[in-house]
This record gives C-alpha cells, structure tokens and sequence, in this order.
C-alpha cells in the first residue's frame, strides 16, 4: 500500500564545507543567484575533486511579514535591517540593505568526490542539438551509456531504504507500478514556491525513455496520480499546476520524474530537454513502441565523449560553408517574369522564385513511398 513515510534523522558529511579550496569557478549564473566551484577538501584528498555549488534562497512570504499577530519570525522589516542609501531622486530610491542573519542563508549543494561528468555538468561550454535516430542509439548512445554512465548506487540506496529515508515524502513499494517521490537536491525543502521533486521508480532496468513501451502505461499512470495526489496533501499545491515531465537525455539512467511548480523556471524544462508525463503516456497509448521508433533531440557539451562518439559518424561541430548569392545566382537558370505565382516587381517574392529554381526536383526513384495507413 502506498505509505507516507517520516524520519528526522540526519547524517553529518565526511567532509567540512568550510575546509574546501579553490581551484576554479565553473559557472557563476547572474540570473538564477548561483555559483558552481570546483576544488579539494585538502584534509581528506589532495586529488579527489569536489564540486559546492552556492544559490541564494528564495523569498518567503514570511520574510517580509509586518503582522504584529503572527508568532515571531525573522522579516526583512525589523529592527535588525542594516541599510545603507545609495540615492534618492524625486520619487525613487536605492538602498544596499543587509537583513538578519537569519534571513541571509545560502544553500549549498556539495558533491564529492565528483567525476569528469560532474564537471562537464556544471561548466558553462558550447552546446549541440544531437538527433538521436533508433539506429543511433543502438549504435552509439547504448554502448557509451553502458561503459560510462554515473554509478547508481546512491539510487538503490534510497530504494532500499539505506540513505535518505527521512527525507522521502511518499512512497508506493509495488515493485512494477511503485517509487518513492523526495525533494531534488535543487530544492531547499522549505519554500513551495520553488517546490522540486523527483519520483524514481522501484522497477530496475528502465534507463531511459528509450526503454518505455506498453507495458509501462499502468507505472506511468500511477506515478502522475499518486505523486499528485500525495503533493496536494502534503503542499496544499492544485495538481492542475504542476509540471510533471523527463529528462532526455537524463543525468543518471534510473527511471525518474521531475515536478515543480508551472509558476517556476526550473532548470531543464526546455523542449530540446524536457518530455511532458502527460505526453510520454498519449505517445505510448497511441503506439506502444513509440520511443524505440522515434527521433529523439537533445543536447551534448563540449568536452562530453558521446559528443566526440557522434563527431565520427555525422557532423555535428562544422557546418558546410554558405554559398555566396553571385555563384548560387549564376547556377539559376533564367526565366520569364510572367511565371505565375511571382511579380519581378517584388525582391521578396524574386527572392523566393530563385530559391525554388535553383532547388532540383528530385528523380522519380528518390521520391518516398508513401506510408502504409
């Protein structure tokens, strides 16, 4: 049966944030208020690389709070508020102000010790749109998905219960239809407005979309209504208002949902990254294999091997040379303004014609069947 779990206990970390060094800033992100830095605990390892990344909070309402009835809580308008004027001109005013220390935290996230692909992830580099043919994947994602994918064990940790378990929201235990639904690491736990979770299902074996087919249709379903279900309950948040979607390609290859608020840009909910629940389930309803047939984008850095892998079997970092307008003009055949459908009147429209004449029709034999109804 599906089960609301809760624990308090809470493990202290092998290392001590405050003891970190230096070595280079990965990502210093202007608009999301957050840093990505790349150095050593020197105390544990001169060599292992650990990655902490520092966000600023978001706000609270009861931040702000000037309520005199409501229990005590810090807010930004106290006594303890520090502000420093910068001008005032007529109507507008700018002021550097400096809260309560208890409204001046910052989360932290820290992983350690971290992988090439941890600092591939968290580096600002060129992107590329690769399109992943059912061939393609065979051929080459599977392969390097095999030999090089994040080790899993923190995932089977927290499904069998080994790690985490107080910080798990629900969890449904059937071993085909089940998985657990606990906050992303992105999240802070506190604030919904900025609510992140993930639901990683128990059955073992679904890496990706790719592995999605039939008879995944009654896991999908019970992961939408029940993580819904359980989310209402627990964050008093309208169903109706929350993004329920995939990673493709996905960060780690365990099955898993991502589900924030539509209100919040969380990061990775652009089309060339992100799968609607809603639409993986209508694709698989409409045609069991659907994503072993499908073309699937999505988006490979600079500096990741299966980018390197891809490089070798199609373009991806070159692009051919344009032709320019005198030689593709002297290739188009010349013809008489009274063709219809074109005025030689118009730039635009001789624009278009020349296009259309200097693309060949294609040969009898290189026209597509059509498809099969």
């Amino acid at each position: 049966m599906p089960e609301q779990v809760e624990n308090s206990e809470v493990k202290s970390p092998t290392y001590d944030i405050s003891k970190f060094r230096l070595k280079r800033i990965l990502q210093n992100n202007s608009v999301r208020k957050s840093i990505a830095l790349l150095g050593t605990f020197p105390d544990l390892s001169e060599t292992d690389d650990a990655i902490v990344v520092f966000e600023k909070n978001a706000y609270q309402e009861s931040d702000v709070s000037t309520s005199k009835e409501l229990p005590a809580k810090p807010s930004y308008f106290s006594a303890e508020l520090k502000v420093d004027t910068e001008f005032i001109n007529n109507i507008y005013g700018s002021f550097q102000v400096v809260p309560s220390p208890d409204l001046c935290g910052v989360k932290s996230t820290v992983i350690y010790p971290a992988t090439d692909k941890h600092v591939e992830k968290y580096s600002i580099c060129q992107k590329y749109l690769i399109r992943e043919t059912p061939d393609l994947y065979e051929s080459t994602t599977l392969p390097y998905i095999n030999l090089s994918q994040f080790s899993l064990e923190w995932v089977y940790n927290i499904l069998e219960h080994k790690k985490e378990t107080e910080r798990i929201v629900f969890e449904d235990n059937d071993p085909e239809t089940g998985f657990i639904l606990l906050p992303d690491l992105k999240w802070d736990g506190r604030n919904v407005e900025n609510l992140y979770l993930l639901g990683i299902v128990h059955k073992h074996n679904i890496k990706s979309l790719r592995d999605l087919n039939g008879s995944h249709l009654p896991l999908l379903r019970n992961m939408r209504q029940s993580a819904k279900d359980a989310i209402s309950k627990r964050y008093g948040l309208n169903p109706n208002q929350l993004r329920m979607y995939f990673h493709y390609q996905p960060s780690f290859y365990h099955l898993h949902v991502h589900i924030n608020p539509i209100r919040n840009d969380a990061p990775g909910i652009w089309c060339e990254k992100s799968h609607m629940l809603d639409t993986v389930i209508s694709n698989l309803e409409l045609l069991p294999d659907f994503y072993q047939r499908a073309t699937l984008p999505f988006v490979l850095y600079e500096g990741n091997k299966l980018l390197d892998l891809y490089e070798e079997k199609i373009t991806v970092r070159s692009v051919a040379a344009p032709i320019s307008d005198s030689k593709e003009l002297e290739k188009v055949p010349a013809v008489e303004s009274s063709i219809e459908g074109f005025s030689d009147d118009d730039p635009g429209e001789r624009e278009c014609k020349r296009i259309k004449l200097a693309t060949p029709e294609p040969k009898e034999a290189e026209v597509p069947a059509q498809a099969c109804a």
